[in-house]
């Protein structure tokens, strides 16, 4: 009841229907723009309600679960792709195939009982049958890209987006002239903790006292189960990289008691700048504010933290990542500077080549890390929330 005496009614909660998963890429961004969304409704004296379609054995399904987020599954259809034209009609994917149909249905069913003020997809091939059903149901559907290229599900849904949200600049040219004027350029959303590492917290947690801090610190990670490329490829010039910096060393689980074996056998000089381990939790914002120096993968999500923090880096990508995503990624920052590449079949010699400038020049690592920060978009979830919110309203 207000001053005069009238009472007012609650204000009918904010729905968001959520799409996309299958790998953390699509999963985790996801995941950030709606606690961001949660977070500014609440700030308004709004609550948010949300509901996340998907399938039953992805990602999104235990991601969801753990958030305490309302899921629903909806039947859908993997693309596997191949150079070959003929291939792609495998019987594989025509079964596949023939199941959008049903997971359409599915999602038309699920948009008229949630009625989502928007719907929020953000790829992978679950997203598609629910982006189908928000045009047919004349629900507004925003896309979220990660990648330089679009994906092939977002693809799929460019022309039924009321809004296509893009993580690069670069994106844009690349768009049909058709969509290019839905497309907004939001950036790719950082989980908050990544901006809020401090150095001096990672030597404690992590027990670095017998790092060098004259010399730069490297971080290396496949992410979280590793990569033995990288772990090979680390191993194979360890004593040389260790003469010249620190290293904290993120490997994998199952990666770790070989690591281990390998600097047992260092001179103790090395082996105390040397921190191998399988995972990093919450230590992991830490780890990257203290890091000169980042060597890893370069899918969407590792890119985003990258240039949100403004990070020299030396990438490696994944040569089995879908369109090749990874390798388009990595080339798209080192052509403006803002990292260095390994592609095609990269060696321990090649990966010697690229660091050592950057650990024997310090004017040379901050010129790499300021471009890369110009890429950077921290404040992505905000942006995207902004569309979401601009989009529900009509705008």
């Amino acid at each position: 009841m207000n001053s005069d005496g009238v009472e007012r009614l609650p204000r009918r909660a904010f729905r968001l229907l959520v799409t996309g998963g299958g790998t953390g890429g699509h999963t985790y961004p996801a995941l950030t723009a709606l606690r961001a969304l949660e977070r500014r409704l609440e700030a308004s004296g709004r609550s948010l309600e949300v509901l996340w379609a998907g399938t039953a054995d992805g990602l999104e399904a235990r991601v969801a679960a753990a958030e305490g987020i309302e899921f629903a599954t909806v039947a859908t259809g993997k693309i596997r792709r191949s150079s070959n034209p003929l291939k792609m009609v495998s019987p594989a994917n025509i079964r596949d195939m023939s199941r959008v149909p049903l997971g359409v249905a599915q999602a038309r069913s699920l948009i008229s009982r949630f009625a989502p003020d928007v719907v929020l997809a953000t790829g992978g091939y679950v997203a598609v049958p629910v982006g189908v059903a928000a045009k047919m149901r004349g629900c507004p559907l925003v896309i979220h890209e990660q990648t330089v290229r679009l994906g092939l599900a977002n693809r799929t849904l460019a022309r039924r987006a009321t809004r296509i949200a893009v993580s690069s600049e670069s994106t844009l040219a690349l768009l049909a002239d058709g969509v290019r004027p839905a497309a907004v350029v939001t950036g790719n959303p950082v989980r908050p903790e990544v901006l809020t590492g401090h150095a001096s917290k990672a030597i404690e947690a992590l027990g670095l006292w017998s790092f060098d801090r004259a010399r730069p610190t490297v971080y290396v990670t496949g992410g979280a189960q590793g990569a033995q490329q990288i772990n090979d490829l680390v191993r194979e010039v360890l004593p040389w990289l260790l003469s010249q910096a620190n290293v904290v060393h993120q490997c994998g689980p199952s990666h770790e008691a070989g690591l281990r074996q390998a600097a047992a056998a260092l001179p103790a000089e090395l082996a105390g700048r040397y921190l191998v381990t399988g995972f990093l939790g919450a230590e992991l914002p830490d780890v990257l504010a203290l890091a000169d120096v980042v060597v890893s993968r370069s899918g969407a999500g590792t890119v985003a933290e990258l240039t949100a923090l403004g990070k020299a880096s030396v990438l490696i990508p994944l040569g089995t990542s879908a369109g090749n995503e990874q390798e388009h990624n990595a080339r798209h920052l080192q052509d403006s500077g803002a990292a260095l590449a390994l592609v095609g079949e990269a060696t321990g010699n090649a990966l010697r080549e690229a660091v050592a400038p950057l650990l024997a020049d310090p004017a040379r690592r901050a010129d790499m890390a300021l471009r890369a920060r110009s890429h950077g978009r921290p404040d992505a979830a905000e942006r995207l929330v902004d569309l979401l919110l601009s989009v529900a309203a009509g705008g």
